[in-house]
C-alpha cells in the first residue's frame, strides 16, 4: 500500500501548471509561508569581495592642470587625441578635462606619462 507521501506526489505530479499555481497559493494563504525559489547564497570568506569587485579596464584620461609648458601640453595633445589646434587648445585651457575616454590601462599610462613629460598634471579614472 502506498504511504500518503506518495499519493500527494502522485496526485502533484498529474496536475496542470493552473491547478499547481492555485495549490501555491492556497498552500500560502493556509500556512502564512512563501513559496519564492530561494536566492543563491554567497560564497563564504574573502570570495564574496572579491567576486563582488571586477577590475577596471577602461580608463579615463583626465587633464588637470596644463603646468608651465602650455604650448608642449598642446602638442601632445594633438597627437594623442587627431584634434585640431583650436579643440586641444581649448582643451588645455579648459582643464581639467578628459583627454582620453575609456582606453586601455597600457595606452591611459602610456599618454599619461606623455602628458607629464610635457609638464601637464594628469590623472586616470
Amino acid at each position: 500500500m502506498p504511504s500518503t507521501i506518495d499519493q500527494v506526489l502522485d496526485l502533484i505530479g498529474n496536475m496542470t501548471v493552473l491547478e499547481l499555481s492555485e495549490l501555491k497559493k492556497k498552500y500560502e494563504d493556509k500556512f502564512g509561508v512563501t513559496a519564492a525559489a530561494p536566492m543563491m547564497a554567497m560564497p563564504a570568506g574573502g570570495g564574496a569581495a572579491a567576486a563582488a569587485v571586477e577590475e577596471k579596464t577602461e580608463f579615463d584620461v583626465v587633464l588637470t592642470a596644463t603646468g608651465d609648458k602650455k604650448i608642449q601640453v598642446i602638442k601632445v595633445v594633438r597627437a594623442v587625441t587627431g584634434l585640431g589646434l583650436k579643440e586641444a587648445k581649448d582643451l588645455v585651457d579648459g582643464a581639467p578635462n578628459p583627454v582620453k575616454e575609456g582606453v586601455a590601462k597600457e595606452e591611459a599610462d602610456q599618454v599619461k606619462s606623455q602628458l607629464e613629460e610635457a609638464g601637464a598634471s594628469v590623472e586616470l579614472k
